[in-house]
């Protein structure tokens, strides 16, 4: 019986170590959607999408017929977990998606809380692109992008108006913003 008891207990602890904590689907980003949001959903369906949520638009624009220039998604409760921004297309849809929420991630683990070394590690990084307060990191085949402001570099290139490489960034640097780009 003493044995039946560890190998039932050890079976338990391998099971538990195997078993891998899935994305929860309402806070997962994938090339085709951001949590509930797809990429082909159309600005007049978020009343829709976000129904048990709160939307804030720019009503001062929209009253002028040019649409809203940012609209905020927050979580019933208050928590802003994304802001949208629409393209000017008769059919309006998002053009981009700021990322507001640490519980939204990539498949590969990665959000707002992550770090550079993160997203070497996960990411093949496609270019470095440098501005005036930030830098802007391009993931190859992805839609996802990061700026890290340039706060978080070392001084010798942080005051430089020379471009930045990636091995320059420190592994520690925090992300600011993370962005989707669907419609660029």
């Amino acid at each position: 019986m003493r044995n039946l008891l560890k190998t039932i207990f050890l079976f338990s602890i391998l099971f538990a170590i195997q078993c891998k904590k899935e994305n929860d689907p309402i806070f997962s980003i994938t090339e085709e959607q951001v949590g509930k949001l797809k990429k082909e959903s159309l600005i007049r369906d978020l009343e829709l999408i976000y129904s048990e949520d709160s939307i804030v638009t720019d009503t001062v624009r929209g009253n002028f017929g040019r649409g809203a220039s940012k609209i905020k998604i927050f979580e019933k409760g208050g928590k802003h977990l994304l802001t949208l921004t629409p393209n000017t297309d008769s059919i309006a849809t998002i053009e981009n998606v700021q990322i507001k929420d640490p519980r939204y991630t990539t498949s590969n683990g990665i959000g707002i809380s992550s770090t550079f070394k993160d997203i070497k590690e996960k990411y093949t990084i496609r270019k470095v692109i440098t501005s005036l307060n930030n830098v802007l990191i391009l993931i190859k085949d992805s839609d996802v992008y990061f700026t890290i402001d340039k706060k978080e570099l070392p001084e010798n290139v942080r005051y430089n108006n020379t471009n930045i490489e990636a091995v320059q960034i420190p592994d520690l640097a925090k992300i600011k913003y993370m962005m989707i780009g669907w419609d660029l």
